[in-house]
């Protein structure tokens, strides 16, 4: 039992060690959970500022959001229900960044910071179900599921392929590739930029939803509970792909156990996680303090 309190103590700040590089290949900007990464036999719930390794799986579930930053200056954004793996991570010197995304489900974004588009280079190769898409210096978006697999640009220049059809090239704003499930590809085609907000819109971070970031100062106390009771709680709410971490405190002569869930951005967004995790998971309600 000791053994599992001090796994939930010290969890978080195994993360923050893997962290510590100067430049990490990618790691987790912001979360809007429930979210997880599974990396061996482990899965464990996202946590901002957490850095990715090569052959982790992310995952979030219904109504979440991820954005993660990679080492280039892209940020890969993605919606609820993906599941994505991130492979091929390389920073080598005098090379651009490469990076190899196969997204198994789901909507995503792959987008630069204007400040940082022309600063450096990149060649990350993206699978989205059966369409393979190669990237050098673009902003692109795309979603796999089970009727379609497709990819629509954003801004630059991606190559497309797919294995029933001939590599394409898409060069303008707003061109369309993709292919129905079991069928060749179509050819490339345009879509309105209505469309694209339409789409876009399933992989930006929601207000009024709990947005964790890297630098959230709003934290969520969950009260102060024995040992047995915390560790129910910290591993429901785990469990359910929310990051908590316990906090000893000691009083009288003996350690009670407080279950905190930082990084949120706002207060605003600290109430509305609060409602959502006791109504969902009918926790305890939490107070909002600043952090």
């Amino acid at each position: 039992m000791r053994a599992r309190l001090r796994s939930c103590l010290v969890i978080l700040g195994v993360f923050s060690a893997l962290t510590a590089t100067a430049a990490p290949n990618a790691l987790i900007d912001a979360v809007q959970s429930p979210a997880w990464v599974v990396r061996g036999e482990k899965r464990l719930p996202l946590v901002p500022g957490m850095e990715l390794e090569n052959r982790d799986r992310v995952l979030t579930g219904i109504g979440a959001r991820a954005v993660i930053q990679l080492a280039d200056g892209s940020a890969v954004k993605l919606g609820e229900n993906v599941n994505v793996a991130v492979n091929a991570m390389n920073q080598p010197k005098n090379a651009p960044f490469s990076a190899a995304l196969d997204v198994a489900k789901g909507a995503f974004r792959l987008t630069t910071d204007i400040f940082r588009k022309f600063q450096s280079q990149r060649s990350i190769n993206v699978r989205t179900g059966t369409v393979t898409i190669g990237i050098r210096g673009t902003d692109l978006w795309g979603r796999s599921d089970q009727e379609k697999d497709f990819v629509c640009l954003i801004e630059g220049r991606i190559t497309v392929s797919h294995p029933q059809g001939e590599p394409a090239e898409l060069t303008e704003p707003l061109q369309f590739y993709g292919a129905n499930k079991g069928q060749a590809p179509g050819p490339v085609a345009a879509v309105e930029k209505s469309q694209l907000a339409i789409w876009a819109m399933e992989t930006e971070l929601q207000d009024g939803t709990g947005i964790r970031q890297q630098g959230g100062r709003w934290v969520l106390n969950f009260g102060m509970y024995g040992k047995e009771d915390v560790l129910g709680l910290y591993d429901r709410m785990t469990e359910a792909g929310y990051a908590v971490r316990v906090r000893p405190v000691r009083a009288a002569g003996a350690y009670q156990y407080q279950l905190r869930l930082g990084q949120i951005v706002t207060e605003r967004e600290a109430r509305a996680l609060a409602d959502r995790l006791v109504r969902d998971l009918q926790v305890p309600a939490p107070t909002v303090s600043r952090g």
